[in-house]
């Protein structure tokens, strides 16, 4: 197991030798709250876009299903007449200059992962850029849109914000609730309150700390063909190799368990890059993978490997809270 992923299983299951990290982590903590102090009280600029900008992020590290998220509100904004964009970060790509606009038929190490996926899957405009306020102006300047969702961006103050969703991993929640580099927050726990709204993966019910979503199982898609195949592709107690590149690969796992299939866990760091020897196993065993983990390894994929494709499922109480802002932020749009 490399440094990173020992250093991540002990911010969530608790090491008694990450005391010895908390100056750092009382260090840090000045760090990031005076920065945001800085942004609220106007002695730091942002940027306000013309338009309504969503963030759709967390504050801690690791995966918390902010992707499927993101593909959830693209559709459901569509669905009521909204044109929307994204910009992300684009963590890994190596554009030829930024801000970077993201084609569907871009590399993965050109584009990024996960901005790549969204724009094959939906097709949206998407603009890329470590720098998240010149992405939107880009962005603005290049579609005439309603709303832009920024794909993680929460400590990115230079982007002003008319909502904030936040995520978390109902199972590992906030680890042991310290800040980096003693624990997995990005920023103290009481910056939740702050946030317009709260979701948690993962949780059956909604709860007065935010409101509960899932991320479901819908097919099986065939990486190199394309090809969509039902969830009875695969006959119960299947065994079959399981590679997660994300940030955590263990719910990935558990959801082909719960599948009633029998995954061989091959996890890699997040946004690891592939090759047809990396992902070399043996018993030759079909092999599954993240739909993320799938935009990197088309060109060379085997017949017998297949992405899992999930869908986010927020609860209606969310649903309904959503609609709602989306009439505040949009009044003259008509929304159900």
């Amino acid at each position: 197991m490399a440094f990173a992923d020992r250093l991540l299983a002990a911010w969530y299951a608790g090491h008694p030798a990450l005391a010895l990290l908390r100056p750092l982590e009382a260090l840090y903590r000045r760090v990031v709250t005076r920065k945001r102090a800085r942004f609220l009280s106007g002695e730091s600029a942002s940027y306000r876009a013309p338009v309504p900008v969503i963030v759709v992020g967390n504050i801690t590290v690791g995966g918390t299903g902010k992707t499927p998220m993101i593909l959830w509100l693209i559709e459901h904004c569509r669905r009521q007449g909204l044109k929307v964009g994204v910009v992300s970060r684009g963590y890994g790509a190596k554009p030829a200059h930024l801000p970077w606009r993201v084609e569907a038929d871009q590399r993965a190490d050109q584009a990024g992962d996960e901005p790549l996926l969204i724009v094959q899957r939906t097709g949206v405009p998407l603009m890329i850029d470590p720098d998240r306020s010149r992405a939107v102006q880009a962005l603005l300047a290049s579609e005439p849109l309603d709303l832009v969702l920024c794909d993680d961006g929460m400590q990115h103050y230079r982007l002003a914000r008319d909502l904030e969703l936040v995520l978390i991993d109902a199972a590992r929640g906030l680890g042991n609730g310290r800040c980096l580099p003693a624990g997995p927050l990005r920023e103290p726990a009481e910056r939740l309150q702050e946030a317009d709204a709260v979701l948690f993966n993962g949780a059956r019910d909604d709860s007065p700390a935010g409101f509960a979503f899932s991320l479901q199982p819908s097919a099986l898609v065939n990486v190199r063909s394309g090809e969509r195949r039902g969830l009875d592709l695969f006959p119960p107690g299947q065994r079959l190799h399981a590679v997660a590149g994300i940030g955590n690969p263990q719910r990935f796992f558990n959801t082909l368990q719960g599948l009633n299939w029998q995954p061989v866990p091959h996890p890699f760091a997040d946004h690891a890059q592939f090759s047809a020897e990396r992902l070399s196993f043996t018993p030759p065993l079909p092999l599954v993978m993240t739909e993320k983990d799938a935009v990197k390894c088309r060109a060379f994929a085997a017949n017998d490997w297949w992405y899992l494709a999930v869908e986010a499922q927020p609860s209606p109480a969310f649903s309904a809270w959503f609609d709602s802002q989306l009439q505040r932020l949009l009044p003259g749009h008509p929304t159900p």
